[in-house]
């Protein structure tokens, strides 16, 4: 899945358009992944079919596309959309089954743990740069957040607070690496790519 960072930058961008609460937007679109800090799995929270990472977003809208106008309900459409498309479109250029292609061209035999730690070490080398390149304010993982509807049942709303703990525990913590496969402009582009397509996505539902 793509980082929580990349998933409030895609939020904030989508959100410049929208102009709703800002804080209750990006606090919807890390909700999802609250899934494994409670031992459930990702299926029930991101709509998942069978084995899949892509969310199917066809069965999210036919149970919330009446409640979209939640600021919330927003926040984790957006998760799911830049999820579906970051596993259907982005991921594919750089991942083909036991192999990956790093920055530097080279194409490297990897388990599926070592893959998992090459992006989670990109991940947390990114996480200070979009910060800065996306002038994010975080003040909200450190201050008293808002209560939100019951609407998403597909997560256990009254232990939000603890993705939102997490998230702020992830930036507190982040700190720059080497980066094995996604650099900067990458990441920008796949940004931009989603932002685009959620607004057109957002238009026509």
């Amino acid at each position: 899945m793509a980082s929580s960072m990349i998933h409030i930058c895609v939020a904030k961008e989508v959100n410049k358009f929208l102009k709703r609460n800002d804080k209750e937007i990006l606090i919807g679109t890390i909700a999802p992944d609250i899934s494994k800090l409670v031992n459930e799995t990702k299926k029930g929270s991101h709509f998942l079919d069978n084995n899949d990472d892509i969310p199917n977003m066809d069965r999210f809208l036919e149970k919330y596309k009446n409640n979209l106008n939640d600021d919330f309900v927003m926040g984790y459409y957006i998760h799911l959309y830049t999820d579906f498309l970051w596993f259907k479109y982005f991921i594919p250029n750089f991942i083909k089954g036991d192999y990956v292609y790093t920055l530097d061209g080279d194409k490297v035999i990897l388990t599926d743990d070592e893959k998992t730690e090459y992006i989670y070490n990109d991940y947390t080398n990114l996480n200070i740069r979009l910060i800065d390149e996306y002038n994010l304010d975080l003040s909200m993982f450190y201050e008293e957040h808002p209560i939100f509807k019951n609407i998403i049942k597909e997560i256990p709303m009254d232990k939000i607070h603890i993705i939102i703990d997490k998230a702020g525990l992830i930036i507190k913590n982040t700190k720059e690496k080497k980066s094995y496969i996604f650099d900067l402009e990458i990441i920008n582009n796949f940004i931009e790519f989603a932002v685009n397509d959620i607004l057109i996505k957002l238009e026509k539902v």
